[in-house]
Parts: structure tokens; sequence; C-alpha cells
């Protein structure tokens, strides 16, 4: 610091000895030796100071500095020699003048050089491309020229350099003047603010420039006559060498390297290509206010200078402007990251919870907060990689079945949210879907694995009072636990009481083969095609827990079973289901649905037997659909069980064909009725692919002598692919949402065909294809 006060005090003392001197308070001529004196300390204070320096130095680094010190002592001979300007001294003493000039400039090539200063950016930006090289170039050439040509190329200058009077010397001179000038500031623009002693070099070349430029205004004023303005004209040559010797000091940016980062333009490379321009522009308003003429040369020159200015400054905005695009360009994707997942690219909590609060002020929704069962041992089993694997191929999956407007997002680990924008949807119905969607299996580092998801619903006005994102999540997160404590692979909405603890089991024995409270059956028709007129009801067991929770069907049978009270469960629908359509007056087949741990158990062949004593109903009227959430162990015992049923009259379903553990050997091994194609079948997204499989299937079991019906049928082309394949009966949304008993239609009226034997015709649609 203290050195650095030393030379900005030489440097303030030297400019206000050069002001003060420039207004000749002791005579013209005493003003003129004071300058001379001036030029001459200055000199030579720069090249004591640059020895000093390039003693401490090594390499490169003392190279340029004892190259410009041989320059600025070039300067400070010539100086000595013609402090006395006379015709009488030989030619050859102006050689100090041209080794400034060539010292000079070997000193900023080698400078710019070893800190890798001149390469020219690729990358459009406004830091220089190529063409604005150029342009600055051409500005900082038609200024300079501008200057020589007004001087007259020094030929009428006894006080400028070189102080000959040989008018090709003169002129020689001038033009590698010209040269220096312009290699010094094109070196100087393009020297990047990164590179290694950017700061020496700026120094160095405006030192150099400053000297050369106020030698040519001398030779200006000289040419028009006015000396008295030599003093002023000549601040730069007292100046100059001063820069210079700031230069010399040395700087730890030496020793970075340079990088690759891009940075916009510092204020030398925005100010250097219009100081020159800057510049000339005031001499010539001077030359002019002051009676002067311009010459042909100078105008056409001035012409093309602020061409060139104006294209630079074109050249400039086009790179602004691409400059501001790519920041745009950075700033949305920053923005992208700081709202989306990096894993999944889905949105992440924070833009999550944006969409959701927006959604609680300006409309319905129907918040699905999803998490994936057993993925830990996805993770210890087949490493990370293979679990972040999964949780792309999970997010991409649920994103194909939400819709364009609706929010899918990665909360965090393996938890998904779902925002179901502007809709009052039944919740349940789209939890369906969503398992349903995640029922294939996902390819995995060459397995194949299941996915089970536990969800967590919550309604839009809910609770009273405005809630806040948080408060939603943690709604939907309570659902989603308390479905996870009943039973994997569930779907839970949200009641305020949803942190009471509700057990089906603990209900079931309770009810002592009663109905458990909050127990109750809905039936949905399954119809005939093509005319969907009604052919039979499967009833459907539901459960509301004593905390309000509607507890999936899914999750509270699995976990009766896992109790033990499978078939506790299945009687009691049975029984049920039979009273209730017998009660209604309903004269329809009824289909009922059995877990395939009943098959081969006396037990329960004796409990349908009880069944139809108690209630009256005709045995062919029933179908028992044997529902899956345990293989078959034995297919002999359940075989011979099933032709027993069937010797009552009782038909027997195969339901879920397609999914779970249903194969071709179960159609082999299992003297079934009928088949019911599982809803996964019906999801497919290419129509031609889905007739092909339908009518494979379905023709498989028509040869088989068994009826075939097509579920999760929710659109009329669906309805139109599954005719086409031949299937005469399909069940779904589209005919029908499950509902109370006593909501079903009072005016039910004979179907026109029924579904098996029971010894009536199944009457076949017409125009069937073959």
């Amino acid at each position: 610091m203290t050195g650095y006060r030393i030379r900005a005090s030489v440097v303030l003392a030297a400019t206000l000895l050069v002001l003060v001197n420039g207004f000749a308070p002791w005579g013209q001529a005493a003003a003129l030796r004071v300058d001379a004196i001036l030029q001459v300390c200055t000199a030579a204070v720069a090249v004591v100071y640059g020895l000093w320096v390039a003693r401490r130095v090594h390499g490169v680094s003392r190279t340029w500095r004892l190259l410009a010190v041989g320059a600025v002592a070039g300067l400070l001979v010539g100086e000595l020699v013609w402090w006395e300007p006379t015709e009488a001294l030989p030619v050859a003493w102006v050689i100090p003048y041209w080794l400034f000039l060539i010292l000079a400039l070997a000193s900023m090539v080698v400078l710019a050089r070893a800190g890798r200063g001149m390469s020219i950016p690729a990358d459009g930006s406004l830091r220089h491309t190529a063409v604005i090289t150029v342009l600055d170039a051409g500005v900082a050439a038609a200024s300079f020229a501008i200057l020589v040509f007004l001087g007259r190329y020094g030929a009428f200058s006894v006080s400028s350099w070189p102080h000959s009077t040989d008018p090709s010397v003169e002129i020689g001179y001038a033009v590698f003047q010209l040269v220096v000038v312009v290699i010094a500031a094109v070196v100087g623009m393009m020297y990047a603010a990164d590179r290694p002693f950017r700061s020496n070099f700026l120094q160095l070349a405006c030192g150099v420039v400053m000297a050369i430029s106020s030698d040519r205004v001398i030779a200006y004023f000289d040419s028009v006559g006015n000396e008295g303005a030599q003093i002023w004209a000549g601040v730069g040559v007292v100046l100059g060498p001063l820069l210079i010797a700031f230069s010399f000091r040395e700087r730890t940016d030496g020793i970075r390297g340079p990088t690759d980062t891009m940075r916009p333009m510092d204020w030398a490379q925005m100010t250097l290509p219009y100081a020159g321009f800057i510049g000339i522009t005031n001499l010539l308003s001077y030359h002019v206010l002051t009676g002067n003429t311009l010459d042909p040369a100078v105008v056409m020159t001035t012409l093309v200078m602020v061409i060139l200015v104006a294209a630079r400054q074109v050249v400039a905005m086009g790179a602004q402007r691409r400059l501001t695009q790519r920041l745009y360009e950075a700033q949305r994707g920053l923005a992208h990251q700081v709202h989306h997942d990096a894993l999944t690219g889905l949105p992440n909590r924070l833009m999550f919870a944006q969409r959701l609060e927006a959604a609680v002020q300006h409309g319905d929704f129907v918040l699905i907060f999803v998490d994936l069962d057993d993925f830990k041992e996805v993770n210890d089993r087949f490493g990370h990689a293979a679990g972040d694997e999964l949780l792309c191929a999970v997010g991409e999956r649920l994103r194909r079945h939400v819709r364009s407007e609706d929010t899918l997002a990665r909360i965090g680990g393996d938890e998904f949210a779902i925002l179901i924008d502007g809709v009052r949807d039944i919740p349940e119905l789209i939890a369906d879907r969503l398992r349903v969607a995640l029922r294939d299996p996902f390819p995995v580092h060459g397995s194949s694995l299941r996915v089970r998801a536990s969800m967590g619903l919550v309604r839009s006005g809910g609770e009273g009072g405005l809630q806040t994102p948080d408060d939603l999540l943690r709604q939907a997160d309570i659902s989603m636990y308390a479905g996870k404590r009943l039973g994997k692979d569930t779907a839970v909405v949200y009641q305020p009481s949803a942190g009471v603890r509700a057990e089906f089991p603990a209900a079931l024995r309770e009810a002592q083969g009663g109905v458990p409270d909050g127990f109750a059956l809905a039936y949905q028709p399954v119809v005939h095609l093509p005319d969907q007129t009604p052919a039979a009801l499967e009833a459907l067991a539901r459960w509301t827990a004593p905390n309000g929770i509607l507890i999936a069907p899914e999750t509270f049978v699995a976990v009766a079973e896992a109790s033990g009270l499978g078939a506790t469960l299945d009687a009691m629908v049975l029984g049920l289901a039979c009273r209730e359509v017998k009660d209604a007056g309903l004269d329809v087949d009824i289909h009922v649905n059995v877990g395939a741990a009943r098959l081969g158990n006396p037990t329960f062949e004796e409990q349908v037997h009880r069944t139809f004593d108690e209630c009256g109903m005709e045995p062919s009227r029933l179908v028992l659909e044997i529902t899956e959430t345990v293989p078959i162990v034995d297919l002999a015992d359940a075989a011979a069980q099933i032709e027993r049923f069937k010797a009552l009259g009782i038909r027997i379903a195969l339901d879920d064909f397609g999914a779970g553990y249903n194969s071709l050997t179960y159609l082999h091994a299992l003297p079934v009725d009928i088949v019911k194609l599982d809803r996964s079948l019906a999801v497919g997204a290419d129509p031609e692919r889905d007739l092909a499989l339908y009518r494979s299937v379905i023709g498989l079991c028509t040869d088989l002598g068994m009826d075939v019906v097509a579920e999760g049928i929710e659109t009329q082309l669906q309805a139109d692919t599954v005719y086409a394949a031949g299937c005469a009966f399909a069940q779904g949304h589209l005919f029908g949402k499950p509902v109370a008993i006593s909501e079903l239609t009072r005016g039910w009226h004979e179907p026109s065909g029924q579904i098996g034997g029971g010894g009536r015709e199944v009457n076949q649609p017409t125009n069937q294809p073959t």
C-alpha cells in the first residue's frame, strides 16, 4: 500500500506541475523549458524504476519490462539529444525515437503473448467477437489517421518526433505510430478481464498511446501556427512514461490462468473503442471553429470513422441481444431447476405447493398423496440406481394417466402428489384408476417389479376455514399412513377424525356373524352388448370406518385375510347380497366375490347351502367370482368343489383374468363357467392392438365353453372394441357406477339374456364377427 501511495503521489505531482505550467505564469519561453524538463524527468523515473523491478523478476516478466525500459530510454535519449531542435544534427539521431516505437511494440506483443490475451472468443458474446474486433481496429486506425492528416504527417513541425526535416522520415514515422497505436488499442480491447497481466498491459498500452497521440497533437498545432498550445499538447509526453512506469509493478494476477467463464465487457473494453473517436471529434471541432478547412482525405476518413462507429454499435447491440437471450435462458433454466425434481423432471414440492395454493383460492380439487409400498426393499435388493430408475418409471406412468391441466409432482423420496384441479369426481375412482395404472410390472435392471402404492386423498372444502398447502399435504399424509396401518395398496379419503384408530378385523369380530357398523354393499350392473340391457348385478363390499374414512375394498379384504377372517367376511357378504336382492324383488343374477382360499374348504360349501336355505333364493341365480389375494394351492380340490357347486346350479366365474395369479393354467384346470377380463386390458392406447388382444382371449374362452365379461369399460370406444372382438357382456362405469340396492332403478326390467348356464339360454348378439 505504501508503494502504491508513493506512485500515486508522483503522478499527482507531475499532473499538477503540467497543469500549472500550461498557463505559463512565468512566460511562454520558460514554460516550454519547464515542459522539456518534466518530459526528461518522467522518462528518467520510468527507466530507473523499470530497471529496479526487472532485477526482481525472471523469464518473460523480465523480458517485456526490459523492452519497455529500452523504449522509454530511447525516448529519453532522443529528448536529451534534441533538447534544442536544430538542423545541424545528423539524421541518425532520429534512431532513438524509432527505437521507442519498435521496443514499445515488442514489449506489448511479448506481454500479450505471456498473458494469452490476444485470443478472440468464439462464443458470440459481447465480450468480443471477430467482427467487433475488426471494427474496433478500424475506428482506432481512422481516428489516428485523421490526427496524422491534420498534422500533415509532422512534416512542418520541428517540435514533434523524430525532429527530422526529411518529409519521408516524418511520414514513415507517423505511419509507424499509426501501426503501434492500432495494435495497442485492438489488443487492449481484446484482452480478456480474466487473463494474467491484463492490468500491466492496459497501463503500458495507455502510456505508449498517450505519448504518441500527444506527439501528433503537437505536430498539429505546429502545422496551424499555434505554437502556444504545444505545452498543453505535450501533457501526454510527460504523463505517458509515468503510466508505463506504473505498468512495471509486480502483480499477483500474473499467476492466474485463463478461465472459460463468460464475462461481460468491463470498463476498459467499453470505453477504449470510443476514446479515439471522442478525442478526434473534439480536435476536428476546434479545427473548424478556428477557421481552418478540412482536406478531402480528412473528410473521407471522418466519414469512414463515423460509419465504423455506427456499425460497431449495431453489432454490439446484436451481441447484447444475444447475451440478454442467454441470460434469459439461463434464468429460465434456473427457475426450472428451482421448481422441478432433478431426478424425474416432475414439479417438486415448492411448485406443487404454489399450484395447490392457487387451487385452494380458485376452485374445486382433489389432492392425492402417493407413497410407494416397500420401496426400501428395491434399494436394498437392486441398489439405489435401480431405485432411481423405478422412481422415474413410476413418475412417467403416473404422468400418462393424469390430464395436462393436472399437476403431478415428486414430493421427496418415494412420495408423489397429484392435484386434480377443477373437478369434483369421486376421489376413490381417481385413486382406483391410478392403482390400475401401476399394476403392470416395471422393468428394472433386467428384472420385472410390481409396484403397490398407498394413497391419501383430500377433497376440497373438507374442513372449515381457508387451509394452507402444508395443511392439505399433512391431511393427505395422515390419510395415507392411516391406510398403511390397515394394509398396503390402499386409498384412504381424509376425514377430520382421520387420526382415530380404525381396524376392520376388530369390527368384523364385534359383529359376531352379523354386518359390522359402516359395512354395506354396492351393486354394479353387468350388461348385455350391444343394447346394454342389464344381465346381472355384482355385489361390491364397502366399509366406512368408525372415524369416517372410506376404506378401499382391497385394503379391508387383505386385512381380513391376513387376520384369518377371510371366510367370515365372504360368508357375511354372500348372505347379505342374497337377502338384499331377494328383498328388493329383483329377478336378476347376482355375482358375489369369494376368496380363492375358500375353494376346497368344506366349511365354506356348507355355508353356501345354509345361505340358500335362509334366503330362499334359487342357486341358479348365483355366480361366485373367484378373486385371488393368494394363489390356489390345490387345483384338484378346487376343481372338485367347483363341480359340486355347478351340480347345484351355481356358476363360477374367474375374476380379474389377466392380472395377479390368474393364468392359462387356471383355464385348463378349473371348470369355470365365466371369465371376467381384468380392467387393465381396457386401458390400452391403441384400439387396434386392444381389439387383437380381446379377440384372442375371448376366442380362447369361447372355444373352452366359457362366457366372457369385460370389466373396467368406461368409454363407448372400449365397449365397441370388446363387442367387435366377440364379447357379449361388459361391466364398468359406462353402464353404471356401484350404488346401494335402494338406489337401483325401480323400473328394472327382465334381462334379455342371462350369463352362463342355469338351464337358461344365452341370447348371443346379432352380426357377431367371426
